[in-house]
């Protein structure tokens, strides 16, 4: 593996694709699944993971802002999710499921702006003193002043911004504090190359389907479950229709299933008849892109994770650090988590989406941390068990 590419692994906004290599070096295998066993790459409401969802208006002077979120439980403390860049609230879909199940909880996972359903009137501001604002906006908008005890679970982007949102006393209620796999070294030091990244991803989808399955297949996200409810969010419609010369898809290195042989004789009909088939669909099937364009909010990118550590390491209340390596902690890190001031816990075998890959295990993570502290019980029987770092 390249420098580059060890880079781009650990803290940044979205992970690196594979490629056509995976994160071994070695090919990735051609998936043959068999007639009647292709994968199925079609969305997944919602609905399947939440309970319920609302619009929350924020009122001032100036106008409405309307954020998007999703809810799900209705005693203990709230868990508030806050998704990475290019992301949005339903990359927590899979992960509410399976902490919902273990612990005694309320979730309320929100789209951040510019992101997801979320619509204010300056969509293109991702500073983290503004969205750290929002932030306390929405909990002041649900709650008033009585707000319940709130822990903020950030991913990447998400993670510095519940750092900062802590920072600033914007949520007065806060309970604890988790960081999914962002560290200030290695942010920083991707940054760099992260516009080379953002270039080499495919800019429309001839499908939702389409997109689901680069997501999975380029290794963005590697639970297909959580890959099926969550790109929904993070690729919208174009405005103007797939006609013949406007956008078309653009997807490569994914590696086609196929469901039975053909016969050598006919491979040449076969292969003109799929290419007739696939341009009447990219004709008649609208054509998706990214909800928002992460490199035009380059400018922001060094304010959210810049001095990160210290602020992290300066909150005074219970903290998590979920990382998919060791490798990926700094300096003040390192030493931070010497002195026992947070909670460190590594999740091997997951790629940048950590929450998204292994659901299940950030879920006891983070409800055996809330149990330790006492903030919560495990309901179900669940048992934690104490990592050893």
């Amino acid at each position: 593996m390249s420098a580059l590419e060890k880079q781009l692994q650990l803290g940044r906004l979205p992970p690196r694709p594979p490629g056509p290599a995976g994160v071994s070096g070695q090919a990735l295998p051609k998936m043959r699944m068999g007639p009647g066993r292709k994968r199925d790459y079609s969305p997944v409401p919602w609905s399947q993971y939440f309970e319920s969802m609302e619009d929350v208006v924020v009122e001032s002077e100036s106008g409405k802002d309307t954020f998007r979120i999703y809810k799900s439980g209705s005693e203990g403390p709230v868990l508030l999710l806050l998704h990475g860049g290019g992301h949005s609230a339903l990359s927590w879909a899979v992960f509410t499921s399976a902490i919902i199940n273990r612990i005694q909880c309320r979730i309320v996972a929100l789209d951040l702006r510019g992101h997801g359903e979320t619509k204010v009137r300056n969509p293109e501001d991702l500073s983290a003193e503004t969205m750290s604002k929002d932030i306390g906006n929405v909990v002041e908008a649900m709650y008033g002043d009585l707000s319940p005890p709130i822990m903020l679970i950030g991913h990447s982007m998400g993670g510095a911004i519940a750092v900062h949102t802590a920072a600033s006393n914007a949520v007065p209620s806060l309970l604890g504090l988790c960081m999914i796999d962002v560290v200030e070294g290695t942010a920083m030091d991707a940054l760099n190359s992260m516009q080379n990244f953002l270039r080499s991803r495919p800019k429309t989808f001839k499908s939702l389907e389409n997109a689901i399955e680069w997501s999975v297949k380029s290794g963005q996200i590697r639970n297909l479950e959580s890959a099926r409810v969550s790109m929904v969010g993070q690729v919208k419609e174009c405005e103007s229709d797939a006609s013949p010369g406007g956008p078309k898809a653009i997807v490569e290195g994914i590696i086609e299933e196929e469901e039975e042989e053909e016969d050598e004789n006919d491979e040449g009909e076969s292969v003109n008849k799929r290419k007739k088939d696939d341009d009447a669909e990219t004709k008649k099937e609208p054509v998706y892109t990214w909800r928002i364009e992460l490199a035009r909010t380059e400018k922001y990118w060094d304010g959210w994770f810049r001095g990160l550590s210290n602020l992290f390491l300066n909150c005074p209340v219970p903290k998590l650090l979920l990382l998919a390596g060791v490798d990926r902690l700094d300096k003040d890190l390192t030493i931070g988590q010497m002195q026992g001031k947070f909670q460190m816990q590594v999740l091997p075998q997951c790629g940048h989406a950590v929450h998204e890959d292994a659901p299940d295990k950030v879920a006891e993570a983070v409800a055996t941390f809330l149990i330790r502290h006492r903030f919560t019980e495990p309901i179900g029987g669940f048992q934690c068990v104490f990592p050893a770092c």
